[in-house]
C-alpha cells in the first residue's frame, strides 16, 4: 500500500475548506501556522480571518503597534507568538522588502519560525520536499507504522522527522503534507479515533494490535505549577491603575496591581502584608473581594482574586492612571477579560 498516495486521496475527500487552502502566499501561510501553533482551527480561525482583514500585507502587520497587536491576539494565549510574529513582520518587511525568502535556513532565522513553520511555508508556498512534523503527523506515523519511541525526546524527534521526509512525495510536497495534518486532525484524532471507516486500517499497526490509545508514546510527565494572585482594581473617582507586565506568559499585556505567593493566603494574610500596605498612601476602602477563580494553563494553574478598592490616591508604584472606560482598548490576559465581562466592566 502507498501510505502517502492514499493520504492524499483521503485528503481531497474530506479536507475542510479553509481560507490558508489552495493559496500559496506565503504571508498567509505563516500568519496561520504562527496562530494555530498548540491551538484548534475552530478557535484560530477567527483570530486569523481578523488579522488579515486588519493587516491584509505584512508591511501593515510591521507599521502596527506591539499593544494593536495583543490586544487582536487577546484571549489566544501564548502571547510570545504574537510578540514573535510582530518582530518578523518587521524583518520581512525592512530586510526582505515584504517577501518571504523561498529558502528554510533563511526561514529559520526568523523569530519565532522553527522546523515545522519553515518546513510548512517551504512545502506550502513554494513546493519544496520539506516534511512538516507536527502533534497530528507524529500520531499517524506512531500509530500507522508502530513507531514506540518516545515522541519528546531528540532521538524520537530525529526519528518522525526522518520518517516523514522519507513518505514525502517531493514533488507534491504541500498536498502530501496538508493531507497527513488534516488526515491527524479529523480521522486519526487523539481520542476516539474514527478508526471503523479509515481507509488504512487494514495497514495500521496499531489497529492491528489494539494499541490505538497507546501510541504515540511520551516520556515527560507535565508538572503543573500553583499560583496565587491577588488583584488589586483601585479605583480613584472614574480612574483606574494599571500596570504593563514585563516578563513571563503575560509579557506586554496590562494587569492590575498583583500580590503574588506560591502558596495560598488567606485575605487577612494578604491585607497585613507590606506589599498591600503600600498600594496607596491614602485611606482605602475595600468595596468586595471575589471568590477565587481557577484558571488552567498548559504549564500552570492560576488561583486569582479580585479586590475592589476605593482610594483618593493619585500614584501607585509602577503603574498608570487611566479612565474605566478606556481599559478595553488595552490588552488584558484572558483571565482578567472573562472577571470584568463577568462583572460588566468591559
Amino acid at each position: 500500500m502507498n501510505f502517502s498516495k492514499n493520504i492524499i486521496g483521503w485528503y481531497y475527500k474530506n479536507k475542510r475548506a479553509l481560507p490558508f487552502r489552495n493559496c500559496s502566499d506565503p504571508y498567509k501561510i505563516w500568519l496561520s501556522e504562527i496562530i494555530l501553533q498548540q491551538t484548534r482551527v475552530e478557535q484560530g480561525l477567527p483570530y486569523f480571518n481578523t488579522f488579515i482583514e486588519k493587516y491584509p500585507k505584512i508591511e501593515l502587520l510591521a507599521k502596527a503597534s506591539e499593544n494593536e497587536v495583543l490586544k487582536l491576539w487577546q484571549g489566544l494565549g501564548y502571547y510570545s507568538r504574537a510578540r514573535n510574529m510582530h518582530i518578523t513582520a518587521k524583518e520581512i518587511t525592512e530586510k526582505y522588502n515584504g517577501v518571504f525568502p523561498n529558502n528554510y535556513k533563511k526561514l529559520l532565522s526568523l523569530k519565532g519560525v522553527g522546523n515545522y513553520t519553515a518546513a510548512a511555508i517551504c512545502s506550502f508556498s513554494f513546493n519544496l520536499p520539506y516534511a512538516v512534523v507536527d502533534g497530528n503527523v507524529i500520531r499517524v506515523l506512531s500509530r500507522y507504522f508502530g513507531v514506540q519511541i518516545p515522541f519528546d525526546n531528540n532521538e524520537g524527534k530525529k526519528v518522525f522527522e526522518q520518517l516523514a521526509q522519507e513518505l514525502l512525495i517531493d514533488e507534491r510536497a504541500g498536498e502530501n503534507n496538508q493531507a497527513i495534518m488534516e488526515f491527524g486532525a479529523l480521522q486519526c484524532k487523539p481520542k476516539s479515533p474514527n478508526c471503523k471507516p479509515c481507509p488504512l486500517k487494514d495497514s495500521c499497526f496499531a489497529y492491528n494490535n489494539k494499541m490505538v490509545s497507546e501510541l504515540p508514546k511520551k516520556t515527560k510527565k507535565l508538572k503543573i505549577r500553583k499560583r496565587y494572585f491577588d488583584f488589586f482594581i483601585i479605583k480613584n473617582k472614574e480612574n483606574i491603575f494599571i500596570q504593563k507586565r514585563e516578563k513571563g506568559i503575560w509579557k506586554g499585556l496590562y494587569q492590575f496591581p498583583l500580590i503574588e505567593n506560591t502558596v495560598e493566603k488567606s485575605e487577612s494574610s494578604i491585607q497585613d502584608s507590606k506589599a498591600f500596605r503600600s498600594l496607596s498612601t491614602k485611606p482605602i476602602e475595600i468595596s468586595k473581594i471575589s471568590p477565587v477563580l481557577k484558571h488552567k494553563l498548559t504549564h500552570q494553574t492560576i488561583f486569582a482574586r479580585f479586590w475592589h478598592i476605593e482610594s483618593k490616591t493619585e500614584n501607585i508604584a509602577d503603574s498608570e492612571s487611566i479612565n474605566k472606560q478606556e481599559l478595553k482598548r488595552y490588552p488584558i490576559p484572558r483571565l482578567l477579560e472573562k472577571y470584568l465581562e463577568n462583572i460588566g466592566m468591559i
